[in-house]
């Protein structure tokens, strides 16, 4: 698979499309004044705890206050010790264990936000903190060891966890990444240390600064882009900004030298995004009703239990059997369904309603077809 990263800076919008194979797969987009907040990290304060909801309100400076549920919360030991130099890290959960014996009301916590605020909702946060680097996700507060499934050498996936259990700190965890996929030793200790270090200066800031405050922000949507989408599978990373272009290219070239050559600045006179079609996409992604190539369509429907997805031949008549027509259709939705779920970020409970068919082996087709872009 060959990923072109598609950039387009504006002074108050920033844009991030990622391509496959020349297919519009992902778009990302943010203005800094309503930057989500996302795996920030606050010092908090409990102003509020629900028995009957098993939750409890946190104060982190934001206009609502956030929502954490009793999954989201380290027994014992989420209040960290304000006098010691080395704070206590996760037990085992307890979920028989009240939420009034674990929070108290005035109490200070460590939380990140899992979910940004909606409407009159306040952010869902949690005790349970994850640090992303670039190969590696740091999770200080439980003792895990995992490897990215898209790994499957055996003596790959070995060879990872070796190094990172020698390296990672007592009862801290690790979820190694699929870039770390051949990557030396040196690489990944790297990155284990800064993230190792980067909590180390959150836990300072907890220590001395009054609740409620951010301890760590996230990086900008075009520094996430890079530490989280860039591997051997990206060939171009293209950007119509000419400020935005020498800070990337001196940022890869400090950090990720071996994709420095794949930077680009886009200096054709179109738009960035209309130029790789990628405007003529977005809108289509926001319509009911999906055209594909062969003529049929798709009807994609989302309500808060689920999302819908019927399939038609429309305007498609086929030059063989109306089996055959069918067929190709369903194999056709299957593949496109599939990028309409990742483009739209759908999750939760989808029924995809293909057309009818007779065929026992075409259904079986259809089957594996949808499993395989899944």
């Amino acid at each position: 698979m060959s990923k072109e990263i598609i950039i387009n800076a504006a002074s108050f919008e920033t844009r991030v499309a990622v391509l496959e194979n020349g297919t519009l797969s992902e778009v990302y987009h943010e203005r800094e004044k309503e930057k989500g907040i996302v795996g920030n990290l606050y010092k908090g304060k409990v102003v509020k705890v629900l028995p009957g909801m098993e939750a409890a309100f946190v104060d982190i400076g934001q206009e609502r206050a956030a929502f954490l549920y009793i999954d989201d919360i380290i027994p014992e030991k989420i209040i960290l010790d304000e006098n010691s130099d080395n704070p206590p890290l996760s037990g085992k959960k307890n979920r028989n264990t009240p939420i009034e014996k674990l929070l108290k009301e005035g109490e200070n916590v460590l939380v990140q936000v899992s979910k940004d605020p909606i409407s009159a909702k306040g952010a869902r946060i949690t005790s349970h903190i994850s640090l992303p680097g670039r190969y590696l996700v740091f999770m200080p507060t439980v003792n895990t060891l995992g490897v990215s499934r898209q790994i499957t050498d055996d003596r790959e996936r070995q060879r990872l966890k070796e190094v990172i259990d020698r390296s990672r700190p007592q009862n801290s965890g690790c979820i190694i990444r699929t870039v770390a996929d051949g990557r030396t030793d040196a690489e990944l200790r790297s990155d284990l240390n800064y993230l190792v270090s980067l909590w180390d200066e959150i836990i300072q800031k907890y220590q001395k600064l009054e609740a409620p405050v951010l301890l760590y922000s996230d990086p900008n949507l075009i520094y996430r882009t890079i530490r989280d989408i860039l591997s051997p599978e990206v060939r171009v990373i293209m950007i119509d900004d000419e400020q935005e272009h020498k800070e990337i290219k001196h940022f890869l070239k400090q950090n990720l030298p071996r994709y420095h050559s794949y930077l680009r600045r886009f200096q054709n006179a179109a738009p960035i995004f209309d130029y790789y079609g990628i405007e003529d996409e977005i809108h289509r992604a926001l319509g009911q009703k999906i055209w594909m190539k062969s003529g049929g369509f798709l009807v994609i429907e989302q309500t808060e239990a689920l999302t819908s997805v019927d399939v038609n031949t429309g305007r498609f008549v086929g030059k063989e059997s109306h089996e055959k027509t069918i067929l190709k259709t369903n194999l056709e939705a299957a593949k496109e369904v599939v990028s309409q779920l990742q483009l739209r970020n759908i999750g939760g409970i989808i029924i995809i309603d293909f057309i009818d068919m007779e065929v026992a082996s075409h259904r079986q087709m259809v089957y594996q077809a949808l499993k395989e872009e899944l």
